[in-house]
């Protein structure tokens, strides 16, 4: 199973980020989308797990919710916007996907898998343009960092 990781769109689709995630049977949104669009856009590919970013203040998604816990393939994904808010409890958690520094990363923290997708949206200072993928295989977790413009 495949699953598409995306952050920080802030109201932006690339058109290489819709290539990126085709395919995908399931696309999480770690938040900082700004408008309902990008997420009608996410959801003509897959099923959508979305939470609420920092810049998420506007009526159409700031009911969303601030943090959501999901599984799939086998997997429990816990997502939320800013990596200072996930729990200190992780107990059963096997993934926490982030977003909000823009700055992708993949790291293993005891025992979990933690993804920060980094932006697909507009280019912050020069920090790269990317998403991630997340497959999962019969219990074996693998992500990797998708860079959409160089």
């Amino acid at each position: 199973m495949r699953i598409g990781l995306i952050s920080d769109t802030h109201n932006l689709v690339r058109p290489e980020a819709l290539d990126a995630l085709r395919g995908c049977a399931h696309i999480v949104h770690a938040g900082d989308i700004c408008k309902r669009d990008v997420l009608d856009a996410l959801a003509s590919l897959a099923p959508l797990t979305v939470v609420r970013g920092n810049n998420d203040v506007g009526d159409d998604v700031a009911r969303l919710p601030e943090h959501a816990r999901i599984e799939l393939g086998g997997a429990t994904i816990h997502v939320v916007h800013d990596i200072a808010d996930v729990p200190k409890q992780l107990d059963g958690i096997d993934v926490v996907v982030t977003g909000h520094s823009h700055k992708p990363f993949i790291e293993h923290r005891n025992g979990v898998l933690f993804v920060n997708p980094g932006s697909a949206g507009p280019r912050r200072f020069k920090l790269p343009i990317t998403l991630a993928l997340l497959d999962i295989d019969d219990g074996k977790l693998e992500a990797h960092i998708v860079a959409l413009v160089t």
